[in-house]
């Protein structure tokens, strides 16, 4: 086995001495894009420009450093950037044009809405209208469905990119006990599913569990691997997992301007690998976007 492990003093981390090992997600969300430059190329050399296309709406900070983020990371990969702004009083009017625009136009071949939207949109009336084809988040109806069928198509891009982090660091989860915390349509649902298919990386005995379980700790204190997906500052504690876990912080939430994630840090002094504040799954879910992006190109011009 490879040792990916981060040197925990290295970082500057300033928490109790660890037993964990970091699920960086760099080098995993790098390996990812290496790939997805190289096949952006070869279709640049048939004459296909990959095109990715955003929408945001209203002016929320965090939703507009993400785009900007995935608008970077195109940029470094070989794929251009499409982009459409819709202010918070325009209506759901104009953001179902912008959906029509991006369905219509063949230079984009997959493209995102970024949630949550502000008061007033309809996101499940809005996630209907893209394109399935296009569906660089993997979130209409018709690509979730395929994931419940076990069908090919664009994978939610964080539990995507949760499965490619656990594939890289070589965490066995074929017949282990994997309990998701969270029950959203955006990961915890799709992350389920997911853990549950017979693809390498998932085949899992899985168990969800959320907010209408009286107990979760009696859940997590068994599971070989703890997902949190509930964007709740410190849902899971140290006390709530068993020595040698795998935990994994997919949700995450704001205190203005510094991010917290699920999962406390003592949490690292009872697991085995965990995954840092910073740099964990986040990069993975722009790497996926693009990976989505790229196949889509690739089954628009096969």
């Amino acid at each position: 086995m490879v040792d990916r492990s981060i040197d925990l003093l290295a970082t500057g981390a300033r928490f109790a001495p660890m037993t964990a090992q970091f699920l960086a997600g760099g080098p995993v969300a790098e390996a990812v894009l290496a790939d997805v430059q190289t096949r952006a190329a070869a279709l640049a050399e048939k004459g296909v420009t990959v095109g990715l296309g955003t929408i945001l709406v209203g002016d929320d900070g965090p939703s507009a450093s993400y785009v900007k983020k995935k608008h970077e990371t195109c940029e470094a990969v070989g794929i251009t950037s499409h982009h459409k702004a819709i202010p918070a009083e325009a209506g759901q009017q104009a953001l179902v044009d912008a959906l029509n625009e991006f369905n219509a136009d063949p230079t984009v071949h997959g493209y995102i809405l970024q949630l949550p939207l502000p008061d007033g949109f309809d996101a499940a009336e809005a996630l209907a209208l893209i394109d399935p084809s296009k569906d660089a988040d993997g979130l209409h109806p018709e690509n979730l469905g395929k994931l419940v069928l076990m069908e090919d198509g664009p994978l939610p891009c964080t539990p995507a990119g949760i499965v490619e982090m656990l594939k890289f660091y070589d965490v066995e989860v074929k017949g282990k006990n994997v309990v998701v915390v969270g029950r959203g349509t955006t990961l915890g649902r799709p992350m389920a599913l997911l853990m549950t298919t017979k693809n390498q990386g998932a085949n899992a005995a899985t168990t969800v569990v959320h907010t209408g379980v009286n107990d979760i700790s009696a859940y997590t204190k068994e599971a070989d691997i703890v997902i949190a997906a509930v964007g709740r500052p410190g849902t899971i504690t140290k006390d709530m997992v068993k020595p040698g876990a795998v935990v994994v912080s997919g949700g995450i939430s704001w205190e203005g301007k510094k991010l917290l994630p699920d999962v406390n840090e003592d949490v690292g002094e009872v697991a085995s690998w965990i995954t840092p504040r910073l740099g964990g799954v986040g990069p993975l879910t722009v790497a996926m976007l693009l990976k989505n992006t790229v196949d889509a190109a690739e089954r628009a011009h096969s």
